[in-house]
């Protein structure tokens, strides 16, 4: 009963609370006991069911179901939905003092996290397909937020490029049920009836390289990578969060579940869809990289980089080996605290300063030490600092390319990386120096700028801190980026135990 409980009830009450007539402060008040009450089912239905159960909600036909269940790589993902989720929601209740229509605001959020908990716990194809959609269609509004000409015309092409690649899914999942055997729930190794395959290896094959595209839209891989860039510098910085931190790990986890737990890893490797995966991801990663070090815009700047990181991911995943997916689960955690954070902080100078391009934040690391420092750590994590968790989980990603013996790859993948890193240190870097060190005369104005046009009459203020509301959860998120690193051994050994039969 708690797999169907936890998704559902951030949906339903996130919904009756916003439409409910109240003070701000009462209603803040209960969705932060729905926040709390979601986040405990969740973690119960994880780490407190037995192992393997599996609930049924619906039959469409005896193999289609929309059934839930939860193993290794559900927990995982659902770790990184309820830390990002819960620092997003607290962060909200100062930041969205800026925004109108909060209480829309808040209830979308509510059920796209509804919607993430689902990915998280499907049992079969038909299920994460199911709430994937309803991820992308909750999350929509999210961007349309403002109601901008520009907002409008981000949430459009948001929308269409997610519904092109979950078409493309879609075909997969269809093909994949035709070729299923006797059970199409999640099995290690996959579950392919090779019977009914015969013959028809490439044809299968090919309809999985347009899946693990399609669903590789949503984690802006190239070519579909388009929306990501156009939506996250104009949804509010929360939202932003939510999007680059883990909405978009939903196409992760999708290819997770295609490759792995339905066609199997074997069915794959050495073929034309690996090394053109491989290839697609690599090219994401340093096309990412490179857009990222030439925007000036600081969440435009952000949005490139969740383009390039999060295809490390996909890139480890396509070496279909144990240091691989490793490698790329740990990036998943690291990845969704460090880029949570930057998100914030952009959403904190954006509200104490108005501040939205990279120049105007020189000197403001004396004005707000704390997001700054969040800012740095965030940073380290990225580029691959040790002992951050970006560090852990590239060591993991570089050994399994070059022990992967996969002709070329070997070698460029560790390159591709290591050129992605330097660029990754290229363009946020100098936002720390400037910010901390802006050298003689070259002091930001805008905190002065900013602090008159609040009070016009008052000196600058000594600190423009945010409240901690929103420097909280800034800080929770850069030390779960430090934990990652310092434990990043431990979990990888605790995900090569449970996903032995993975290859």
């Amino acid at each position: 009963m708690l797999f169907i409980l936890a998704p559902l009830l951030p949906v339903i009450g996130g919904i009756l609370i916003s439409v409910l007539k109240m003070e701000n402060k009462a209603r803040h008040t209960y969705y932060t006991l729905l926040l709390a009450v979601t986040d405990i089912l969740a973690l119960a239905a994880a780490f407190l069911g037995e192992a393997g159960s599996q609930v049924t909600l619906l039959h469409f036909s005896e193999n289609v179901t929309l059934s839930f269940g939860m193993d290794t790589i559900g927990k995982v993902f659902l770790v990184a939905v309820i830390a990002l989720y819960t620092a997003a929601v607290i962060y909200s209740f100062e930041y969205m003092k800026i925004e109108e229509r909060e209480n829309v605001f808040f209830a979308f959020t509510f059920v796209s996290m509804g919607a993430m908990i689902a990915v998280c716990e499907a049992a079969n194809l038909a299920t994460v397909y199911f709430a994937f959609e309803l991820a992308t269609l909750s999350t929509v509004p999210m961007v349309l937020h403002d109601r901008t000409k520009e907002a409008v015309a981000a949430g459009m092409k948001y929308l269409f490029y997610s519904m092109g690649g979950a078409l493309m899914g879609l075909l997969g999942v269809f093909f994949v049920y035709t070729y299923a055997g006797d059970s199409a729930s999640f099995v290690q190794g996959g579950f392919l009836d090779m019977a009914k395959v015969a013959g028809h290896e490439n044809l299968l094959r090919g309809v999985i390289l347009a899946a693990i595209i399609g669903f590789g839209t949503k984690a802006g891989m190239y070519p579909m990578h388009g929306w990501l860039p156009a939506a996250h510098p104009i949804a509010p910085a929360p939202a932003s969060a939510l999007l680059s931190g883990i909405i978009a790990k939903a196409g992760i986890i999708a290819v997770i579940r295609l490759v792995f737990f339905s066609v199997g890893a074997d069915f794959i490797r050495g073929t034309f869809v690996q090394y053109t995966w491989m290839t697609l991801a690599l090219m994401t990663v340093f096309m990412g990289s490179m857009m990222a070090f030439r925007e000036k815009v600081t969440k435009k700047r952000l949005a490139y980089s969740t383009v390039s990181q999060i295809s490390y991911i996909m890139t480890g995943l396509a070496f279909l080996s144990p240091d691989g997916i490793a490698g790329a689960l740990l990036h998943v955690l690291q990845h969704a605290a460090s880029k949570g954070t930057l998100f914030l902080a952009a959403g904190v100078f954006i509200f104490k300063l108005g501040s939205h391009h990279v120049s105007e934040l020189k000197g403001i690391g004396k004005k707000m030490p704390i997001t700054m420092w969040c800012f740095m750590f965030a940073s380290l994590s990225l580029v691959g600092i040790p002992p951050f968790g970006g560090f852990t989980s590239k060591w993991f990603l570089a050994s399994a390319a070059i022990e992967s013996g996969v002709p070329g790859f070997g070698i460029l993948a560790p390159v591709v990386l290591l050129i992605s890193a330097l660029l990754t240190a290229g363009y946020l870097f100098p936002v720390v120096i400037d910010a901390f060190f802006p050298g003689k005369g070259e002091e930001s104005e805008t905190a002065g700028k900013s602090a008159k046009r609040r009070n016009p009459e008052h000196e600058e203020p000594a600190s423009l801190e945010p409240s901690a509301l929103m420097w909280g959860p800034l800080i929770a998120l850069s030390v779960c980026a430090l934990l990652v690193g310092i434990f990043g051994r431990g979990i990888a050994d605790v995900l090569a135990a449970n996903l032995a039969q993975l290859f």
